[in-house]
């Protein structure tokens, strides 16, 4: 014989269970905000944002489930986000190892041309320097004193000439005005 439990008891019942399903509603909307808020999904963090208590999450079942499918979820993503993060560090690295490799190859071909054009600087240098006997070296340096001296004289010679130009050109400017001065008094014999 099954008995109908006493009115006060299914109302205790049905009570707890709208307490339960209200506390199952906000452990749905914490998790809910917890991964919209990309905060870490725990039982603890869970509880507080729910306002339950850890026994209560630990001994539903369908709070159990999820909080663990929750966190299931977060550990995949976090397993999948660390995959595209090595695989786009390793991609960075694969690029740089390209480029550095290009560079090295553009140095190598740079320092071969920079020998090559020494290696043409240091035979026109030699060549230089083999035409220049010590009787030619004794020639310039003769030639050059020589060159030296002969500035020397012109230049005292040039400042005689320009001292006489002007000279010349004072004695020009009295004689003007002295030829000025007869002029005047051929014109005017009484004055």
């Amino acid at each position: 014989m099954t008995t109908a439990p006493a009115p006060r008891t299914a109302a205790a019942l049905a009570a707890r269970r709208q307490k339960t399903g209200a506390a199952l509603r906000r452990v749905h909307d914490a998790v809910a905000r917890l991964r919209r808020e990309k905060v870490q999904v725990s039982v603890a963090a869970v509880a507080r944002r729910a306002d339950v208590s850890r026994t209560f999450l630990y001994d539903n079942p369908e709070a159990r489930a999820v909080i663990a499918s929750a966190m299931a979820k977060v550990g995949e993503r976090r397993v999948r986000m660390h995959a595209e993060q090595d695989d786009e560090h390793e991609a960075t690295w694969r690029e740089r190892t390209l480029n550095a490799e290009d560079a090295l190859k553009a140095a190598h071909a740079e320092i071969l041309n920079q020998r090559t054009r020494i290696g043409e600087l240091s035979g026109q240098i030699r060549d230089l320097e083999a035409a220049r006997t010590e009787g030619t070296i004794q020639r310039i340096t003769t030639g050059n004193t020589t060159l030296k001296q002969r500035v020397r004289r012109l230049t005292t010679d040039n400042r005689t000439l320009d001292e006489r130009l002007q000279a010349a050109r004072s004695n020009l400017r009295f004689q003007d005005r002295r030829i000025t001065d007869l002029e005047a008094r051929l014109a005017d014999p009484l004055g």
